[in-house]
């Protein structure tokens, strides 16, 4: 049966056996790719099987590349390079020791450059429960609110699909999670302005993964956090729940940002990070009663105190978070959230 060529299609072909089959797995697994898969290992096979069809892309390994490029009809051709000795060939170049992730990364944005304007639908989306935005902020600094954000998100992302989202001034989060991507926040809020019809392709071109809990790199410089009207971060928020792949949606909050009043409004549920000393409290106070003065005792209403314990020590590495005297305590918030599911 061919395939109808509207239907978006990636063809793989490598003749390291191995590779194919953990590539083509990786690549089917993820269910949020616009594209069919079908892998092969012999370029025979490929033309035999894909006589009279056209693919969306074309994927070549170097050596299939150079054993000879088969016949098929594709939108475009790319060479996964392993010797980085492909020379000028007229082609999109992806290195082919690089994680997975960051090769379907490429691939998405060859794929956007090839579609134009048309629209670009994802094969399968995620359905199910709406989506709960998680906000975490608290008006006490050093109160370790990105650590508790990044263990919640964790443990929750070990049974659901959690994205996490920093709006720190000074988030730290590339030195903890170093990475060769430049895009990040801004990027992805100006896809959303500028290329709605194609966000869902956009948003995965940007998004990350670290102990299974998805992420959005954050603004380089906090700077632009501090002039991007409120709305803005409102409609993002409609966009990636319309998106329908996320059962929770983390967001680190703080008073970097303009609208952080009606963002704690939107969310489901707010965790409020405290201490115990006299200035923590006062500002505590203030909190309040600035929510009560503008009417966002709503706020408050949804809003969990946490007054953490001290911890000897916490892990080093952000991969570990979900173990340790941290884990612990969030194990609570949890079954808390689990429970009003």
């Amino acid at each position: 049966m061919k395939t109808d060529k509207t239907e978006p299609t990636l063809i793989f072909l490598d003749p390291e056996a191995e590779y194919t089959e953990l590539f083509s797995d990786y690549l089917k697994q993820s269910k949020d790719l616009p594209w069919t898969v079908r892998s092969y290992t012999r370029q025979e096979d490929l033309e035999e099987n894909e006589k009279g069809r056209s693919a969306s892309l074309l994927v070549l390994s170097e050596r299939a590349y150079r054993e000879g490029r088969p016949e098929l009809q594709a939108g475009r051709t790319v060479i996964l390079t392993e010797s980085g000795l492909v020379g000028d060939v007229g082609c999109p170049l992806v290195s082919k020791y690089q994680p997975a992730d960051e090769i379907v990364q490429k691939l998405l944005e060859i794929y956007i450059d090839l579609s134009g304007d048309r629209p670009l639908p994802f094969r399968e989306r995620a359905g199910g429960q709406k989506t709960k935005f998680i906000g975490i902020y608290t008006p006490v600094h050093r109160s370790m609110q990105t650590t508790y954000a990044l263990t919640l998100g964790q443990m929750l992302a070990s049974e659901h699909r959690v994205l996490y989202l920093s709006f720190e001034h000074y988030a730290g989060l590339r030195e903890l999670v170093p990475e060769t991507q430049q895009k990040d926040l801004a990027d992805l809020l100006f896809f959303l302005l500028s290329d709605e019809k194609r966000f869902l392709l956009r948003f995965h071109t940007i998004k990350r993964n670290i102990g299974g809990l998805d992420y959005i790199p954050p603004m380089k410089s906090g700077q632009n956090l501090l002039t991007i009207p409120g709305g803005e971060w409102l409609r993002l928020m409609d966009q990636v729940e319309s998106l329908g792949l996320y059962d929770y949606v983390l967001m680190d909050l703080t008073e970097s940002m303009q609208g952080l009043f009606d963002i704690l409004r939107k969310c489901d549920r707010v965790y409020t990070l405290t201490r115990e000393d006299r200035v923590a409290k006062a500002k505590l106070m203030q909190y309040r009663q600035v929510l009560a003065l503008y009417e966002y005792e709503d706020v408050l209403e949804k809003t969990k105190n946490c007054d953490l314990p001290r911890f000897h020590s916490l892990p080093a590495e952000v991969e570990q978070y979900t173990r340790g005297g941290m884990a612990e305590y969030v194990k609570e918030a949890v079954r808390e959230l689990e429970r009003e599911r």
